[in-house]
């Protein structure tokens, strides 16, 4: 047991860290992935590599791709998202943990979750950073990089999973720094802007 928790425990690192950036990508590369025979999947999770679950996560990734870069509506696209992200990121933990002994695969399944929550939420907060930017170009960028990472990522992991895990913990660490900087400097931002209309309200 002890073998398999090792082996699947960087797995899980990288690839729930991929689903909180972008779910539709990191489902469609390991079904892709799957069906062309790189990777061995858990039977747990067979279902992935079935052209029902391929075309459907294609389909949702395709609209991610242009959802996801209209500034201000992917803040919105982003916060629906953490009820698709994380479910589905704590869920596949599980299935792949399905050899282990249940406190095992609900331990997986918490990691994953947890995972996937921390790099939604430093997605979605740094979404918020880039679109006080005043032209839309850094949007497009960040966003188009995400989608690279959770692919690439995820491809990582079914061949390299201990690096995969390293990039993944490395930008875990990123993100949370990330998140503190843009939590004060909206604080700056939004103290700053009362100040203003406080002094445009007490001129006579």
């Amino acid at each position: 047991m002890q073998s398999d928790l090792q082996q699947l425990l960087p797995v899980i690192i990288a690839t729930r860290f991929a689903a909180g950036i972008n779910v539709y990508a990191t489902v469609l590369t390991l079904g892709v992935l799957s069906r062309a025979g790189m990777v061995s999947l858990p039977p747990a999770l067979s279902l992935l590599d079935s052209w029902w679950t391929i075309g459907i996560s294609g389909a949702l990734f395709f609209i991610e791709i242009f959802a996801d870069k209209i500034p201000y509506f992917d803040v919105v696209w982003n916060f629906l998202h953490i009820f698709v992200r994380i479910p589905v990121a704590a869920l596949l933990a599980y299935q792949a943990a399905s050899q282990l002994p249940p406190q095992w695969q609900m331990a997986a399944s918490a990691l994953g979750g947890g995972i996937a929550f921390v790099a939604h939420a430093g997605k979605t907060a740094l979404r918020i950073g880039v679109n006080a930017t005043p032209e839309p170009l850094t949007n497009f960028i960040v966003s188009t990089a995400e989608d690279g990472a959770a692919v690439g990522l995820t491809w990582l992991a079914t061949v390299h999973p201990y690096a995969a895990a390293s990039v993944a913990i490395l930008s875990l660490i990123a993100l949370v720094f990330a998140i503190r900087l843009i939590v004060k400097g909206l604080r700056r931002g939004f103290a700053m802007l009362r100040r203003q209309v406080e002094e445009v309200w007490a001129k006579p």
